[in-house]
């Protein structure tokens, strides 16, 4: 039992974490034309989103852009991806822990009939066998259902973070093309 409780508290503690630090970024607050006229001024980017297309838009050109998106994908996306990937392998040993108590409680009911001689502490015993199976396997499928669902809202939220990025280097891009298109015409 202190396993499973020990696992559940890493399911949902990095569960939360992973929900706060995706939500920090703040990309769901901006809107398509904002974004534009932040790319087109970097200076008046406001927030974390500012922030990173203010580091972009230092590039000089498309090649350090694709670099600079590069190093920001690296911050940004590989420490959630980790931390899911944990959290996911969290998730699916919930049951087989569950499991794991219903063997035990299923020895310890065979070891009750086979040593004891009938009556009533014999009939505790297995008793108290069968209830510590059930309730590992319980408590196992409890932990696991509720992380399941939270673990797959949360990559979802982390796909759409990861499109948002994706197009926010398209934009990017494209405003350095155009620039360099402009110094090459002068």
């Amino acid at each position: 039992m202190y396993a499973l409780a020990a696992d559940a508290f890493i399911i949902f503690y990095m569960g939360f974490s992973i929900f706060s630090r995706v939500r920090a970024k703040g990309y769901l607050y901006v809107s398509e034309k904002k974004m534009k006229r932040w790319v087109r001024d970097p200076e008046k980017g406001r927030g974390p989103v500012g922030k990173m297309i203010r580091f972009v838009m230092g590039a000089r050109d498309l090649e350090e852009i694709g670099i600079f998106f590069d190093e920001l994908n690296q911050t940004e996306i590989a420490p959630v991806n980790r931390d899911l990937n944990v959290m996911q392998t969290c998730v699916s040993i919930a049951p087989l822990m569950g499991l794991l108590g219903t063997v035990t409680g299923m020895l310890s009911t065979f070891a009750a009939l086979a040593g004891g001689s009938g009556g009533d502490k014999t009939m505790g015993m297995v008793a108290g066998g069968i209830s510590e199976a059930l309730i590992t396997t319980e408590t196992g499928l409890l932990i696991a259902l509720p992380g399941l669902i939270f673990q797959y809202k949360l990559a979802r939220e982390h796909a759409q973070y990861k499109a948002f990025l994706a197009h926010l280097q398209t934009v990017c891009s494209q405003r350095i093309y155009k620039e360099t298109l402009k110094k090459d015409a002068a």
